[in-house]
């Protein structure tokens, strides 16, 4: 056990930057999840309709996810590269989820004239969409290339931000249920895996970094440059800062260089965060934005749910220091998320509600809400 002044570390820029970004993210999240659920009603676009999860399917998250973790603990040298190309698809089309809604606003602004020029994917884009999705395209090899921390923090940013919007949960009943089950699962594999695998497998996991296939590809045509190119990545399903923030880290350095936070332990808490704030918009009688949730007018359970995982992170964090030794985040973030949500639920008589209810439609006239 490390003396209480190690805590002080926490003020460094690393784990505070980690921090405002992790809330950041978790609430953005949220707020994209019930924006992209209006237009989705509003368009009538059942293409590309989220994923509400019912008991079954969310009970297998946990098994599923302990699945992957056991096969990549084992086979991981031997599927990384298949793992980085799905990533960089998976990246490309995150990215252009998250950027598209800014691009028609300027669209909308100016005035642009932007027709359908061909399809993709059995959708039909625009020019500038064309446009967008080669910048997007361009990140990602940057990614590649490079392998530099902030491209793949940008890249995991944008694929819980789309993971959030597309998978919802309809009531606190199913999320609770979720939350639990991954608690007990953060627990069991940091905690106790090693007991039966010899090592812990989550840290094993975690800290492993995939090879990269266009290094792999260059080499093989003996293309110039070669040097350029990292030959080992972070695939971005965790955001990363170095400890010495603004000392600098070679790409492809040592994990011990960096502190990081898996994106589960922020895409988990978004979710409910995402339906709290549904909850939020429905009770609320006048237009909600993003500049006035902070009105003490109406039911504003998204101010119980974030400050929570605010203090749940910093808490998880607080105990790593502590102990010296890797944490299951979600040990913290569960509690300080979904128990003041409850508590102050069934205090204003709306547990209930929220219990049992299921989403209703976002997209009343009387309900909008401005980006």
């Amino acid at each position: 056990m490390e003396p209480l002044w190690k805590l002080f570390y926490l003020l460094e820029p690393a784990p505070v930057t980690l921090i405002l970004t992790a809330v950041a993210v978790t609430f953005g999240s949220a707020f994209r999840a019930l924006n992209y659920g209006k237009e989705m009603e509003r368009n009538r676009d059942l293409s590309e309709a989220s994923i509400m999860l019912d008991r079954s399917q969310a009970l297998m998250i946990p098994v599923m996810s302990s699945c992957s973790l056991v096969l990549m603990f084992y086979l991981f040298s031997s599927v990384s590269q298949l793992l980085t190309a799905l990533t960089a698809v998976a990246s490309v089309s995150s990215l252009f989820f998250c950027l598209s809604p800014y691009i028609a606003y300027v669209r909308s602004q100016f005035g642009l004239a932007d027709p359908f020029v061909s399809r993709c994917c059995s959708k039909s884009l625009t020019r500038i969409q064309w446009l967008l999705l080669l910048a997007c395209t361009s990140v990602v090899v940057a990614w590649l290339v490079s392998g530099h921390w902030i491209l793949n923090n940008l890249l995991g940013i944008a694929i819980c931000i789309a993971f959030v919007s597309h998978v919802r949960l309809p009531n606190i009943k199913i999320c609770a249920m979720l939350l639990v089950c991954l608690f007990v699962y953060d627990i069991f594999w940091v905690f106790f895996s090693e007991r039966f695998f010899g090592a812990n497998v989550m840290v094993s996991v975690a800290t492993q970094q995939a090879s990269n296939p266009v290094h792999t590809v260059a080499n093989s045509l003996s293309l110039p440059g070669l040097q350029l190119i990292t030959k080992k990545l972070e695939l971005p399903v965790k955001i990363v800062f170095p400890r010495n923030l603004f000392g600098g880290v070679t790409p492809g350095g040592n994990a011990t260089d960096f502190m990081m936070l898996g994106l589960g332990d922020m895409a988990m808490p978004a979710m409910l965060l995402a339906l709290v704030l549904c909850f939020d918009h429905r009770k609320s009688s006048n237009t909600v934005s993003l500049f006035d949730l902070h009105s003490s007018k109406g039911h504003k359970y998204i101010w119980y749910a974030l400050p929570g995982y605010a203090i749940g992170l910093v808490t998880a964090l607080s105990a790593g220091v502590l102990t010296h030794s890797p944490q299951p985040a979600l040990l913290y973030l569960v509690p300080s998320t979904l128990g003041p949500v409850i508590v102050m639920s069934w205090v204003r008589k709306d547990l209930d509600e929220l219990w049992e209810g299921t989403l209703s439609n976002i997209n009343d006239k009387s309900h909008q809400i401005e980006v």
